[in-house]
């Protein structure tokens, strides 16, 4: 039984790369999250973790902080902070690729499907990062309707 165990945990492996000693795998154990996001995600040897805070529709380049792009447009918002993530990543050396967990907060429970396709849209094909999708009350700036936790692992 045990042997039959590790040969389905091979089959439900949908992502392995490898450099140096560097491993990282992600696996789905229930057929409703393949997809939509990986239940698990582990890395071996790693290189380099990347921690990304909050990231919001902020617009980066207002001479203060609180203004917020896009109000009232949810998947604008998400968007944009999927951009602004992916920028960052790239300053960091690291991809889209690299991402191995998402939080994402909303402050509208109303906005998963919405929140999804967007997720969807910016990883694509690829296999999805482990998540947590939260509901809370309030964001750190009125009128940002979504922030997003990302931490990336990559092997140099």
């Amino acid at each position: 039984m045990r042997a039959l165990g590790l040969v389905m945990l091979g089959l439900l492996l949908t992502r392995g790369a490898q450099a140096d000693g560097f491993e990282k795998q992600s696996a789905n154990y229930s057929d409703w999250a393949k997809g939509m996001f990986s239940e698990v995600v582990t890395v071996k040897k790693p290189g380099r973790i990347i921690f990304l805070g909050g990231v919001g529709a902020e617009d980066e380049h207002a001479a203060t902080g609180g203004h917020i792009l896009y109000p009232g447009d949810f998947t604008a918002q998400c968007q944009y902070a999927w951009d602004k993530i992916k920028r960052t990543l790239e300053k960091q050396g690291a991809s889209l690729a690299d991402v191995d967990k998402v939080t994402a907060y909303v402050t509208d429970v109303r906005n998963l499907q919405d929140m999804l396709k967007c997720r969807g849209a910016v990883f694509g094909n690829n296999p999805q990062p482990a998540g947590t999708f939260l509901n809370v009350s309030a964001l750190a700036w009125p009128g940002m309707l979504i922030e997003v936790d990302v931490t990336a692992v990559t092997a140099e």
